[in-house]
């Protein structure tokens, strides 16, 4: 069998040579996975460092475009979704379950394969010495609703982005992948239309971020860029920036709070939100370009964790009619 490294060395080279990346991984888990395994015992094969990796490395994640997820609900979420959609594709390259579990009969459409794994494979690849809660692991490809914008990009590829930007979530600067995850599942639960993230923000595809977000990585347009670029969007779609800020700044900068007439006047608009995080609050250049809003609280409260908060700003400004 070719061995881990020199797979990976070939796809170095032919990712020099832009070949599809998405197909690429395919190969790759082929020539580590041949397709007469059907159970994997062994915590050093190939096939299994390969999704440790996936795991832990955020740049391996990328470079492959694919991810590893954890448990049973975020993947029959993620599967759910891809049921209400008109273009069903397999997005699972392959279903790792626990010896003895179930197969759950509404993953097989999706996923291409399905191999059984021992219970030493299932610590490895979950990175937990008590999988107890823990049946499935999911090999899945990033989603082409994810877009990381480089330099290179042309100021006219933002209508691409996000299909109804009416209502975007902004995250700046978002390091606990609790917190994003948490962010993501409250933004498809009140039906905003995108997520962007300023840099400084964890990988969304991130293992703890998977988990609190229960898949909704995968239910909605995620860009990952800087401030030039959502400047760009800004000013193509007239968006207004608002960002969510405890009070009123020492620089005399006033921090409005947070009603319903306020979300009423904002009705018909295109509104980015931004939320910082709990650490470092917003950028200086976020509060310089933003409507700062806040949440009027009772007693000496100064803030709320960023994804309480978060959950009650996305309620109160979602959009009021279904696209």
């Amino acid at each position: 069998m070719q061995t881990l490294s020199s797979s990976l060395s070939s796809l170095v080279v032919v990712c020099k040579c832009n070949v599809d990346i998405h197909s690429l991984e395919s190969n790759v888990g082929t020539t580590l996975l041949p397709n007469n395994v059907k159970f994997i015992t062994n915590p050093s094969n190939p096939f299994v460092k390969h999704c440790v990796k996936l795991r832990q490395s955020s740049s391996y994640r990328h470079s492959h475009a694919s991810v590893l997820l954890l448990g049973t609900t975020p993947i029959r979420e993620i599967t759910k979704y891809q049921d209400t959609i008109e273009e069903k594709s397999s997005v699972i390259h392959c279903l790792l379950l626990h010896d003895g579990a179930e197969v759950p009969k509404e993953m097989c459409e999706f996923s291409d394969r399905i191999v059984r794994v021992s219970s030493v494979v299932m610590k490895k690849l979950c990175g937990m010495q008590s999988i107890d809660s823990i049946e499935a692991v999911a090999l899945l490809k990033i989603p082409n609703s994810f877009c990381r914008v480089d330099g290179n990009h042309r100021e006219e590829d933002f209508r691409s982005w996000f299909p109804f930007p009416h209502r975007v979530l902004v995250l700046d600067g978002i390091q606990d992948p609790g917190n994003l995850g948490t962010l993501l599942r409250s933004a498809v639960a009140f039906r905003w239309d995108g997520v962007f993230l300023l840099p400084g923000c964890c990988d969304p595809f991130n293992d703890k971020a998977l988990r609190a977000s229960r898949g909704s990585a995968f239910q909605l347009p995620i860009v990952s860029g800087n401030w030039d670029q959502l400047e760009t969007l800004r000013k193509g779609f007239q968006m207004k920036m608002l960002a969510g800020h405890p009070e009123s700044n020492s620089e005399g900068k006033r921090s409005s709070s947070l009603s319903q007439k306020l979300a009423d006047s904002l009705v018909d608009d295109h509104v980015c939100l931004v939320l910082g995080s709990e650490g470092y609050g917003i950028s200086k250049q976020s509060e310089e370009v933003c409507e700062l809003i806040n949440i009027p609280m009772a007693g000496d409260y100064e803030s709320l964790n960023v994804s309480v908060a978060g959950g009650i700003f996305l309620f109160m400004l979602q959009p009021k009619d279904l696209h």
